[in-house]
């Protein structure tokens, strides 16, 4: 199931709709698809902690990330600064240069805000 159909409450791939609503048979929550729509937009690029972040920002690798194609590794604990937002459509959605590596996608689910 997609995940837009998930209990936006509790996380559930069960639920399931119900006129204009979407019913989750786990806790009870009922929502509308379109409430769920708006929320995603609003909620924009958050990093590992939740915290929304946005162009120029500078963030912080929170794991060793292993660089594909090379045998370089981004350590954790690198301050990346001056990022980019970007629509990724394999989850990288962070475009950065990182000082000794070079330019790269990051996904944000392995950054924290600096």
């Amino acid at each position: 199931m997609d995940a837009a159909t998930n209990c936006p409450k509790c996380n559930s791939e069960h639920a399931y709709q119900d006129g204009a609503l979407w019913v989750c048979p786990e806790c009870a929550h009922e929502w509308s698809a379109e409430a769920v729509a708006v929320a995603s937009q609003e909620a924009g690029v958050r990093d590992a902690h939740g915290n929304p972040l946005a162009d120029g920002d500078s963030v912080i690798v929170i794991k060793d990330l292993k660089v594909k194609g090379s045998s370089s590794v981004v350590k954790g604990g690198t301050k990346v600064r001056n990022i980019r937002l970007t629509e990724g459509s394999d989850g990288h959605n962070i475009a950065c240069k990182i000082d000794g590596i070079g330019a790269m996608n990051l996904k944000s689910e392995f950054v924290k805000k600096a």
